[in-house]
């Protein structure tokens, strides 16, 4: 963790020295979410791997840049395209760009992901509002030696996503007239998709959605006391007694679509965190 911090403070100077802009909320985009980056005016555009330190994403569906400007008069820094622990990367260096956004003074996290559905009454292209998660990724980004100044050793996490900005989103959705689902999040490693025992088995501990993503994010964010908001975007279902194949292909198809409706629900909820 002193190791950690020591990079950060790297990272953060020479992300300084790019921009004078102080961001207050942080967005990280998942797979194929390209319409949600274009509601950002851009101040300036930083490729993750002139970042000292930064992790680089190895998945095509993710473009790799980190975005510091405005959004609806709100200073944001915004991830287009996040690692995963499936890349080979471990826990701390999938987490670190929290650290990094925690330096720069961001006090609240808006995380975004592709995931399948576990619960029935979900469709391809909701959009779930997170509620809860569970950590079956077989690893935590809090493991090893605690860094106090980065955050407690044992942070939390029974109101990991905060209760006012969920409220804010339900309120958003419901004034826009945009379905809006909730449910609980499970992480797995990944990269191979889950058998159809193992949807089943997921789903009977409880989750609605399944993803490879977020959940380190989560927790590395509760550690570094920032807010935390997530949104997971059904890209398609995981029923095991009616299981259809699906591609990345298919599923980026399905996330372009609600895409746009995410866009949407973001540039209406970002002027109520300003309060």
């Amino acid at each position: 963790m002193l190791e950690i911090r020591k990079k950060m403070e790297e990272s953060v100077e020479f992300l300084k020295d790019r921009t004078s802009l102080k961001p207050k909320v942080g967005f990280i985009l998942g797979t194929g979410l390209s319409k949600v980056a274009e509601i950002f005016d851009d101040e300036v555009v930083i490729p993750y791997d002139e970042i000292p330190h930064f992790p680089t994403s190895t998945v095509k569906s993710h473009m790799g840049n980190l975005v510091v400007g405005y959004c609806r008069d709100v200073p944001v820094i915004v991830m287009q395209g996040r690692v995963h622990y499936y890349e080979g990367y471990s826990m701390k260096q999938v987490t670190y760009p929290i650290r990094v956004m925690k330096g720069l003074g961001v006090d609240t996290v808006v995380l975004s992901s592709a995931v399948g559905a576990l619960n029935p009454l979900f469709h391809p292209g909701d959009i779930m509002l997170t509620v809860d998660q569970i950590n079956l990724m077989g690893d935590n980004p809090l493991i090893g030696p605690n860094d106090d100044e980065l955050g407690p050793r044992f942070p939390d996490m029974s109101r990991a996503f905060d209760p006012e900005l969920r409220k804010l989103a339900e309120e958003t959705a419901l004034r826009i007239g945009m379905r809006l689902v909730q449910g609980i999040f499970v992480g797995l490693a990944g990269p191979s998709l889950e058998t159809a025992a193992e949807y089943r088995f997921l789903r009977t501990i409880g989750a609605d959605v399944v993803g490879m993503g977020t959940v380190p994010e989560v927790i590395a964010a509760v550690h570094a006391s920032l807010k935390v908001l997530s949104f997971a975007i059904i890209t398609d279902m995981c029923l095991p007694d009616a299981l259809v194949p699906t591609s990345l292909e298919e599923i980026l198809k399905v996330a372009g679509r609600a895409d746009e409706k995410l866009a949407k629900l973001y540039l209406e909820l970002i002027p109520g965190m300003k309060k």
